[in-house]
């Protein structure tokens, strides 16, 4: 970008590309049935749970998550911006879309973008557009939303702002206009299936379809607002009665000065009711001319077949070397999210705005008023981070910009209740698996949640907490079978005392109907009560020790799901086995026996279930031992019986094996991951110290820097010379992303700094150099595939950070 006086300050670590410009070779999806909407993502806008919207570095908005829970994926070319610009050099108008394909993706423009107008900058939640090509004007777009730590109000807003910045660097004047056209969308975004069967896709996941009201208008208008220093449109439809689903209002909105003022260098130009199906031409035979729009105020509504959108535009003169900054905003309100048919919640933001429906303009004005506050305090969070110069630019870049799914993620965030006094909140596993807080996922995924955002994070975990006594006798079929070509027997959905999977799934009632995927019969899993247990735990300590409410909520659970797991310990030797089925996390990889990942994190959790209980004595009297029948006192037999035999039957002098039933020698790459979260949390270690280094530096040296030289990553499990035992495997020979940086984080813990920041650096590379920024996939594999894309597990690179700086952000004031 070219600097000028006034220029924004793009930090050197945003993630950057050329505007437009594609890949050659981007990944592509490893199985047909599974998403893949190509590279062209850019960084979401919106706030948590209010639904948010995709701007792609080639300018176009293309990414719709504003129904609840829901994905839709499609180019608006009627929602876009406009250029205009006179100058000495002659006139020339662009709609701020690089056309890259056949599809046409400016229709409205006369002229699309010359050839390299400039650099797209990423670093969320902001991102740039800096137009140095095709211009006399120096130019620069910046957009964010109100997102920043361990605030929980602006982060639920429902709006994006676009600060634009414009610089004279000629000897003559020059005149600006800057448009912003919207279709009223309004209505469109709520699933015409009210309760969508559920089906089971090939690869044996459950799926339902998604059918929203895409270009069903009628019944919207637009109408022209000004109200101080606000004017703009909006954009919305007739309400009979309270809001459902898809109902509400857009809003585009500028900041002016008096336009009355006929010495203004600043003219505000609208218009209320074009055809956005059309060639654009209502907007650009005056547009194109000179940046005006020819003031049309009509009101009246779409008919049945008809589509309208309103338009905004800024035309400013700027004299020789003047600056000038123009900001806009975009501003959404629907206030009602509806999962199956009568289950209804509002979102967080209605906490601020009301549940009328009606409050889009009063949003937008929000943000004109309020973006340059805005603006500092998410430098002020950011920059302790980014002024560090022990930490390279790559992962700076990665840090933040994986936050995306806390956006994207088809994330939810409810409206406060006395029982849930900063509402409830909820981040799908992915969009291929649209299950919201996978337990074994987030084990890893939640450490950026808890770290910025903490009471959300324990919000999650008492919905957890809620969830495990309770059950779910509704019979289904296990969809694994299907992939292996047997017949699935039934199964119950829910067991009591068993730790759920997940909270549900947007077409049911996420929070209160739970295990939704039936991939796996979950209730046999060997990983989730003790992903629980170590999860409150590590809530509690990490925030201080003093938040004996959510200890007292979750302890029930904790005593619940410890017991429930312990019914798998068949043998009773103290360790609950595997079953021989793909009972954890890695869900197409059987385990038999003793496995190293189950049964490190079992022990795990039972020194953090006993330190928990400890934390409950003190807190009540410390001076009174616990009772001889008290579950610590059971905990504290099951890990002595645990310790006894684990490290024995898994060592084999090098690192732990997989299980003590196959007789596989493969390396597991997360096989001490409860020895991680052991010494994250201060507990005793779960395995020898010197076990641990040699296991890990196995674990480096066969998955990692064998596995094709080390460009990809640390892949699942290989054989200790990094030979697959089976070149077919699907889950071992992945990289999976979320699980190489908690890899990353333990060998920060463990002393070796350089090989964790080597291999989370493969890792980042392998996501934005090939096309997957901000659709960050569970799995990337050694041909140019990927699987399930916005995964949540990726975000933890922020365990990583916690890691390096001993999670002080959680003991900042």
């Amino acid at each position: 970008m070219k600097n000028f006086p006034g220029s924004p300050n793009i930090p050197a670590a945003a993630w950057t590309r050329p505007i437009g410009q594609g890949w050659d070779k981007p990944y592509t999806v490893r199985y047909a049935s599974n998403l893949d909407d190509g590279p062209w993502h850019g960084m979401p806008l919106g706030g948590f749970g209010a639904g948010c919207i995709g701007r792609s570095h080639r300018g176009d908005f293309n990414l719709w998550h504003i129904d609840g829970g829901e994905h839709w994926f499609q180019s608006m070319p009627a929602c876009q911006f406009s250029v205009f610009e006179q100058s000495a050099e002659g006139t020339r108008a662009y709609a701020l879309v690089k056309e890259a394909d056949e599809r046409g993706l400016c229709p409205l423009a006369v002229a699309p973008l010359p050839e390299n107008p400039g650099t797209y900058h990423a670093l969320y939640p902001r991102s740039w557009f800096a137009y140095d090509g095709g211009l006399q004007a120096n130019l620069v777009c910046e957009q964010f939303s109100p997102i920043w730590a361990c605030n929980y109000q602006e982060p639920s807003y429902p709006v994006a702002v676009f600060v634009w910045t414009a610089h004279n660097p000629t000897d003559a004047p020059i005149t600006l206009s800057l448009m912003l056209s919207w279709e009223n969308m309004t209505g469109w975004f709520t699933n015409t299936l009210k309760s969508p069967d559920v089906k089971v896709r090939d690869d044996g996941s459950p799926v339902y379809e998604y059918q929203p009201r895409i270009g069903e208008s009628e019944g919207n208008f637009n109408q022209w607002r000004i109200e101080g220093d606000a004017a703009g449109c909006v954009l919305g439809r007739k309400l009979e009665a309270p809001p459902a689903e898809g109902d509400g209002q857009w809003a585009i909105a500028l900041l002016r000065s008096d336009i009355a003022d006929q010495t203004s260098q600043t003219e505000v130009f609208y218009h209320t009711r074009w055809n956005p199906t059309g060639d654009g031409g209502d907007l650009w035979a005056t547009f194109s001319k000179d940046g005006s729009l020819p003031n049309v105020c009509d009101e009246t509504p779409a008919i049945a077949g008809e589509r309208i959108a309103a338009a905004i535009a800024l035309r400013v003169t700027l004299a020789p070397g003047e600056t000038r900054e123009m900001p806009m905003a975009l501003a959404w309100d629907f206030p009602v999210t509806e999962f199956a048919e009568g289950v209804t919640y509002l979102r967080r933001y209605t906490d601020f705005f009301g549940a009328t429906g009606q409050n889009a303009w009063a949003i937008a004005r929000t943000a004109l008023a309020q973006y340059r506050t805005w603006q500092a305090q998410i430098q002020q969070w950011q920059q302790p981070i980014l002024d560090r110069g022990d930490l390279p630019d790559w992962f700076k870049m990665a840090l933040f910009n994986e936050l995306y799914a806390l956006t994207d993620g088809a994330t939810l965030w409810s409206a406060a209740t006395e029982r849930d006094p900063v509402g409830q909140f909820a981040v799908v596993e992915c969009l291929d698996y649209r299950w919201y807080e996978s337990l074994d996922v987030r084990l890893y995924g939640s450490f950026a949640l808890l770290m910025l955002f903490p009471e959300l994070d324990k919000a999650v975990l008492r919905a957890f907490a809620r969830a495990i006594p309770a059950a779910d006798p509704t019979l289904r079929k296990i969809g694994y079978y299907a992939t292996q070509g047997t017949e699935s027997p039934l199964v119950p959905r829910k067991l009591a005392g068993a730790t759920p999977h997940d909270l549900g799934a947007p077409n049911e009632h996420p929070w209160e109907k739970t295990n939704y995927t039936s991939y796996q019969d979950c209730n046999l899993w060997k990983d989730l009560g003790a992903d629980f247990v170590l999860q409150v735990y590590r809530d509690f300590v990490l925030t201080g020790s003093t938040d004996t409410q959510f200890l007292e909520d979750c302890w029930p659970a904790v005593v619940a799901t410890l017991d429930y797991l312990k019914t798998f310990d068949l043998d009773h030797d103290g360790i609950p086995e595997n079953s021989g089925a793909p009972d954890q996390t890695f869900d197409d990889w059987r385990l038999q026996g003793i496995s190293a990942y189950c049964g490190g994190l079992w022990i795990a959790a039972l020194e953090g279930a006993i330190a928990l209980a400890k934390c409950r004595g003190q807190h009540s009297n410390p001076n009174v031992p616990p009772p001889t029948d008290s579950p610590e006192t059971q905990w504290q037999e099951w890990l002595s019986q645990s310790r006894a035999i684990f490290h024995p039957t898994l060592w084999n002098g090098q690192y732990y094996r997989l299980d003590s039933g196959s007789g596989s020698d493969v390396v597991m790459a997360d096989q001490l991951c409860g020895q991680f979260y052991a010494r994250l949390l201060g507990l005793p270690d779960v395995v020898p110290e010197d076990c641990a280094r040699s296991a890990l530096k196995t674990v480096y040296e066969a998955c990692f820097l064998q596995f094709h030289g080390g460009q990809f990553g640390a892949a699942n499990g290989l054989r200790p010379d990094g030979s697959p035992v089976n070149p077919k495997d699907t889950h071992p020979l992945e990289v999976w992303t979320g699980i190489n940086f908690g890899l990353a984080a333990f060998l920060w813990q463990m002393g070796l700094p350089d090989e964790a920041l080597r291999l989370a650096e493969a890792v980042v590379c392998q996501i934005y150099d090939n096309g997957l920024q901000f659709r960050t996939p569970e799995a990337v594999t050694a041909v140019g595939t990927f699987r399930a894309s916005h995964y949540l597990r990726a975000m933890a690179i922020w365990g990583i950070y916690g890691v390096m700086t001993d999670f002080a952000t959680l003991r900042s004031p």
